[in-house]
């Protein structure tokens, strides 16, 4: 009995996918050969069809009834209701699949969406911003979409698009940023006010925030890019406030940008970053933070001393010092967690003598001596 039962619920769904697929096909057929009402009704059903299936069978269906290629050429139709109801199915067939997200660069998607990209209709361009994100995410289609000329505009959007546009083009822009083959970096200094903008007003420990950093360590290692993210408002500051709040991720990427900072022009960088109060956030990522940036604190912090040449060693010798004092109260086996635990306790006890000094300076400031806000 159950064996019967199972092996109807088997041909029932047999005969539904057999459904789907004729369905499909009289879709496509319409989309290649019906008028512009015609294909417009089709890119809304095809959606409609694919939006609750399975990754599995967005990809058989998709292929099978080659429905991709008419999508796209619908993409170039003057008729902006065509152009967003392609664009609404074309991301439903690449939601979660990288096969359909390659099929649909290599049938010609980004030239078109480059274009939408230039439009003023907001919801066409968010919509464009929406489709390279998602196709930047599939490894194989990043170099065609950097030299489709994609990222300028992107950039342009972090100044000018809604929140959800900037959210996005950051992301694909981040997406974009590790195409290894691409012949220069994907965005250049022009991306630097923007980001700090951007960065300043989020969570220091989003994954927004993380991604934002990543940009900026990339810029900070031009000359152009460390000047414009020098002269944005805050600049400094923003990426100081993001080693004391942000994630292992984000702290990482902003100590790298600080160090790529000093390490071209330490005579211009040093009293910078010594102004916006760096130095409690690096101690305490010479503990807490993840091996790279705890290296790139020490580099820095070495960096930001009078002398660096005549003190590179001091972080290796306080570390020395306390796995010693460790591993004589506590043996050699607990000695590492003991002397982590230490180097915690100097970090906390630095900043809070760093705030205490600030605090007293702040009150034997005269009115006219404190500056304006």
């Amino acid at each position: 009995m159950e064996k019967r039962r199972e092996g109807s619920e088997e041909e029932e769904e047999e005969i539904w996918r057999q459904k789907k697929q004729t369905l499909i096909e009289g879709v496509a057929e319409r989309l290649l050969n019906g008028d512009l009402d015609s294909k417009i009704q089709a890119a809304i059903h095809i959606r409609n069809i694919l939006k609750n299936s399975s990754v599995k069978t967005r990809s058989k269906y998709t292929a099978s009834a080659a429905v991709i290629q008419p999508l796209v050429s619908l993409l170039l139709s003057p008729n902006q209701r065509a152009a967003e109801v392609s664009l609404l199915a074309l991301l439903t067939i690449a939601a979660r699949n990288d096969r359909n997200k390659v099929r649909i660069v290599t049938s010609g998607a980004v030239p078109p969406l480059v274009e939408l990209l230039k439009f003023q209709n907001g919801r066409l361009r968010e919509l464009a911003i929406a489709a390279i994100l998602t196709l930047s995410a599939a490894a194989p289609n990043k170099l065609t979409i950097v030299a489709s000329g994609a990222a300028p505009l992107l950039v342009q959007i972090l100044s000018s698009g809604s929140v959800q546009g900037k959210v996005d083009a950051v992301t694909a822009l981040h997406y974009l940023s590790s195409c290894t083959e691409a012949p220069a970096p994907v965005i250049d200094a022009r991306a630097g006010f923007p980001l700090i903008k951007l960065l300043k007003d989020c969570k220091k420990y989003s994954k927004f925030a993380e991604k934002a950093t990543a940009l900026l360590e990339i810029l900070s290692k031009s000359e152009e890019g460390q000047t414009a993210i020098s002269n944005s408002d805050g600049g400094i500051l923003t990426l100081v406030e993001t080693i004391e709040d942000g994630s292992l991720v984000s702290t990482e990427h902003a100590v790298g940008a600080l160090l790529s900072f000093c390490q071209s022009s330490r005579n211009k960088y040093r009293e910078l970053i010594l102004k916006e109060g760096a130095i409690p956030g690096l101690l305490r990522l010479t503990v807490e933070g993840t091996p790279e940036a705890q290296e790139s604190s020490r580099m820095l912090l070495d960096l930001l001393r009078d002398s660096p040449t005549e003190k590179r060693l001091a972080s290796s010798v306080l570390e020395r010092i306390a796995y010693d004092i460790a591993a004589r109260v506590d043996g050699s086996d607990k000695a590492a967690e003991t002397a982590k635990r230490l180097l915690q306790d100097m970090v906390h006890r630095s900043m809070e003598l760093s705030l205490g000094q600030i605090q007293r300076r702040a009150t034997s400031c005269t009115p006219s001596q404190i500056p304006p806000t």
